[in-house]
C-alpha cells in the first residue's frame, strides 16, 4: 500500500489542527456565556463544543497514525484508525445529547431556571456561528479532497453546530421577548431549544455511527460492489467476473477480484489485462487491487481442438 504524499498528509494535519484551535476558542466563548446567561441552550452548546474539542483532538491524533505506511504488523496500513476515531466521536455525540435531554426535561417539569438574555450573548453566539461555518467548510473541502472519514466526521460535527447555534440564538431571543412583552410560556423556549439541539445531535450521530460501524465491520457501501463488478466485466479479456470482495481502511479500499480469462491467452496478455483492471478500479475508488485470473474456455470455442503434440483431434478437457 502506497504511503501518502507529504503534501497530502500535511494538509490533512493542518486542517485537523485548525479544528482543535477553533474548538478550544468556541468552548471558551460558550462557557463564558453559560456563566453569564444560565441558558440551557447555551449549556448544551458548550457541552457539545467541549466534546467537539475532544473529538477534534482524537481526529488529529488518528490522522497522524492513519497516514503512516503499512508495516509488518499492519500489512493493510493504519487507515482503520480514522474509522475508529469517527466511531468514538459518535459515542461522544450521543452522550452529549442524552445529558441535554435530561437537563431539558428537568427544567421543563421540575426545576425552573431563570435565564438572563443579553445582547452580548447574541453577539458572542454570532461570532461562534461564523467560526463554525468557516471551519466546517474547510474540513469538508479537505475531507472530500482526500476521502478522509475522520475529517468528514469532524466536519459533520461543526455543520450540526451551525444549526444548533441558530436554534440556541432563537431560544434566547424568544425568552427575551417573553420577558419584554410578558408572555410567560416563552420562558420554556430555552429548554425546547436545548431539546432541538439534542435531536439534531442524535440524528447526525445515528448517520455517522452507521457509516463508521459499517467501515469497521467491512460492510460494502451500497451500490459500490455492483459498480466495480460491472466495470471489471466490461474490460478487455474478461470472460466473466466470478467474485469481487472489498473492505475499507481509512480513505482507501482493498479490492480482491477473481475473473475468468481465455485459456488460450498468453501470460503477458493476462498480466496486461490484470494491470488494466487495477487501473480501472482505482478510477472508481482509491484502492489497492489484487486480481486473480482463472483460465476458461471462451464461449464459442469449438468442441474439438487440434493437439499440437500429435495429429489426433481431442475433446476439450481430455488429457
Amino acid at each position: 500500500m502506497e504511503a501518502l504524499l507529504p503534501g497530502e498528509s500535511r494538509e490533512k494535519k493542518r486542517a485537523a489542527l485548525l479544528s482543535v484551535g477553533s474548538a478550544l476558542l468556541l468552548v471558551s466563548l460558550k462557557s463564558f456565556l453559560v456563566i453569564r446567561t444560565g441558558s440551557l441552550g447555551v449549556l448544551s452548546e458548550a457541552l457539545h463544543s467541549g466534546l467537539d474539542l475532544l473529538a477534534a483532538i482524537i481526529t488529529f491524533l488518528s490522522i497522524r497514525v492513519s497516514d503512516q505506511p503499512a508495516d509488518e504488523r499492519h500489512p493493510y496500513g493504519h487507515g482503520k484508525f480514522e474509522n475508529f476515531s469517527a466511531f468514538v466521536e459518535t459515542g461522544l455525540l450521543v452522550l452529549t445529547a442524552m445529558y441535554v435531554v435530561y437537563e431539558a426535561f428537568d427544567r421543563l417539569f421540575f426545576h425552573s431556571v431563570h435565564i438572563q438574555p443579553s445582547v452580548t450573548a447574541i453577539l458572542v453566539l454570532l461570532v461562534a456561528l461564523s467560526i463554525d461555518i468557516t471551519r466546517s467548510r474547510k474540513l469538508s473541502r479537505v475531507a472530500a479532497k482526500y476521502s478522509s472519514e475522520a475529517l468528514e466526521a469532524d466536519a459533520l460535527h461543526f455543520s450540526t453546530d451551525v444549526w444548533s447555534t441558530i436554534v440556541v440564538i432563537a431560544g434566547i431571543c424568544l425568552v427575551w421577548a417573553g420577558e419584554r412583552w410578558n408572555v410567560p410560556w416563552l420562558m420554556y423556549a430555552d429548554a425546547l431549544a436545548g431539546l432541538t439541539v439534542a435531536a439534531v445531535i442524535l440524528w447526525v450521530g445515528s448517520r455517522l455511527g452507521k457509516r463508521t460501524l459499517d467501515a469497521l465491520l467491512d460492510a460494502a457501501p451500497e451500490g459500490l460492489l455492483e459498480q466495480i463488478t460491472k466495470a471489471i466485466g466490461q474490460m478487455e479479456g474478461v470472460l466473466n467476473v466470478q467474485r469481487v470482495r472489498l473492505r475499507r481502511a481509512g480513505n482507501r479500499y482493498f479490492v480482491d477480484a477473481t475473473v475468468s480469462v481465455p485459456r488460450t491467452a498468453s501470460l503477458e496478455q493476462v498480466h496486461g489485462w490484470s494491470d488494466a483492471i487495477e487501473q480501472r478500479v482505482a478510477e472508481i475508488v482509491p484502492s489497492d487491487v489484487v486480481v486473480h485470473a482463472e483460465p476458461r474456455a471462451p464461449k464459442g470455442e469449438p468442441f474439438f481442438r487440434f493437439d499440437p503434440r500429435g495429429s489426433a483431434a481431442k475433446r476439450i478437457g481430455d488429457s
